[in-house]
């Protein structure tokens, strides 16, 4: 399938690894313009490199990288002072630390809700204008299961990114946007093989004694569909919300998770 979309701008946030790099490889084999922005700059220009070899010479899409935190406003300047203009961004941020929420202080908190809450928003109030203007707008957040599911250790995470969600259901309602081409989305991912997924397993070991493989299977069997998600194929469910095809959805939750939610709604 065409997914329409070639030649258009994303700018794709937490994109030199993981998830965010899925949806920048995605849309970059559909002949998206991609600028990754992450923090690391070393792992981000090898990333882009692979992105641009793999998928955005092959659909002659062009692939840049920028290393800046978008969490500070000096790093989304930064960004914007790139291009100014993009038909689709993909907002991304790493998920703040579980723990108990007895030991979360008030700097925890702002801090949890201004990377996974107050960035996102800033990213969307600097583009959809130019969006509904142009006629096309892909907004899509990367959140978590825990807004569906809330984890009781991820406080700070179900906590800002419940926020984020509230906020983007009314906005992606409103007529000057929803009418005018532009869509808001939120992908909320269960469990994926990810090196945050690895490094939460390998908690589990130290804590509880077992290998890293029992707690790996452990994680596995509690999914439906027996196994982890891939970066990939949640890159192409990021490319699908972005599509033309997709202008229809908006201001929806999609929860790619294997089955592992047990709710109806």
């Amino acid at each position: 399938m065409d997914l329409g979309i070639a030649g258009k701008w994303a700018l794709v946030c937490g994109s030199s690894k993981g998830l965010g790099l899925g949806c920048a490889q995605a849309l970059a084999a559909e002949g998206v313009n991609v600028l990754m922005v992450a923090r690391g700059a070393e792992v981000l220009a090898a990333a882009a490199a692979k992105t641009r070899a793999d998928y955005g010479d092959r659909a002659g899409a062009s692939v840049d990288f920028l290393a800046q935190d978008i969490t500070t406003p000096e790093g989304r300047a930064a960004v914007f002072a790139r291009r100014a203009d993009f038909d689709i961004v993909v907002t991304n941020a790493g998920g703040p630390p579980p723990g108990d929420f007895r030991d979360w202080d008030r700097e925890a908190w702002i801090k949890a809700v201004d990377a996974n809450m107050l960035t996102p928003i800033e990213l969307i109030k600097a583009t959809v204008d130019g969006m509904a203007a142009r006629g096309f707008g892909r907004i899509v957040n990367i959140t978590s299961s825990a807004v569906k599911a809330p984890i009781d250790i991820l406080g700070l995470s179900n906590g800002a990114r419940s926020g984020l969600t509230g906020f983007v259901a009314g906005v992606a309602r409103n007529p000057q946007l929803a009418a005018r081409g532009v869509t808001l989305n939120n992908l909320l991912p269960g469990k994926f093989d990810t090196d945050r997924l690895v490094g939460t397993m390998q908690g589990a070991a130290q804590k509880t004694g077992k290998s890293l493989e029992e707690i790996r299977a452990a994680q596995q069997a509690q999914i439906p569909a027996r196994r982890f998600g891939t970066p990939a194929e949640f890159g192409a469910i990021c490319a699908f919300l972005c599509s033309q095809q997709a202008g229809y959805i908006t201001g929806q939750n999609i929860l790619p998770d294997g089955g592992a939610y047990p709710g109806t709604y």
